[in-house]
């Protein structure tokens, strides 16, 4: 089989078929799973880079391998996957298409640009990478279930808010905005946000 299976990309994997599961449910009419998939997928990228780093003899193309699967994840997890639950919570005017569609255009753009920088640096440092240019696609993990945690407070407007959510996301994909990756106490925030969002939406739905 062609491919590496080794332990650096198992969460990888999850994450993906989470998201793609996620869709599944989606067009059930089963949003609140699927945004869980999403939140679920969104922890999965949140370890996937640390797991990866233990594995200290890890060849170039190994490496490279790695860089390439976790960005085309990536758009999957959080580019097709929050415009499929747009669709199916009713965002379906033709601008709201336009906007989400744009969304996970610009989360291809900027994952491609990032894996063009990243083996750049790669090639010039061994040292992590302390800052991103522009927010990461990864973020819509944790924007749309936040959203979700009003969706009754806003009641018909939420699919108009959920579109202007992704337009405000997808413009900080793109926007050269220098943003500092998270420490450990950041990821353990996020985290922290990230369950007591899924506590929420499961609650109040």
């Amino acid at each position: 089989m062609i491919g590496y299976y080794n332990y650096t990309v198992w969460l990888t994997f999850i994450g993906m078929l989470s998201s793609v599961t996620g869709m599944g449910l989606a067009i059930q009419g089963k949003i609140i799973p699927a945004v869980i998939c999403l939140m679920f997928s969104g922890f999965c990228d949140m370890f996937d880079g640390i797991v990866a780093r233990t594995k200290k003899d890890r060849t170039d193309e190994e490496k490279r391998f790695g860089i390439q699967l976790d960005s085309l994840s990536d758009i999957v997890c959080f580019g097709v996957l929050p415009f499929v639950i747009g669709v199916c919570i009713g965002a379906r005017e033709w601008w709201q298409i336009a906007i989400m569609a744009l969304f996970a255009l610009a989360g291809l753009i900027r994952l491609a640009y990032f894996n063009v920088t990243e083996e750049t640096r790669q090639k010039q440092t061994n040292e992590k990478r302390k800052h991103y240019l522009g927010v990461p696609i990864t973020s819509s993990a944790l924007t749309v279930p936040l959203l979700f945690c009003f969706r009754g407070l806003l009641d018909g407007a939420f699919p108009i808010a959920y579109t202007l959510l992704l337009l405000v996301n997808g413009m900080l994909f793109v926007v050269p905005l220098q943003v500092k990756k998270p420490s450990k106490t950041g990821l353990a925030v996020m985290l922290v946000i990230g369950i007591v969002c899924t506590a929420l939406i499961i609650i109040f739905k």
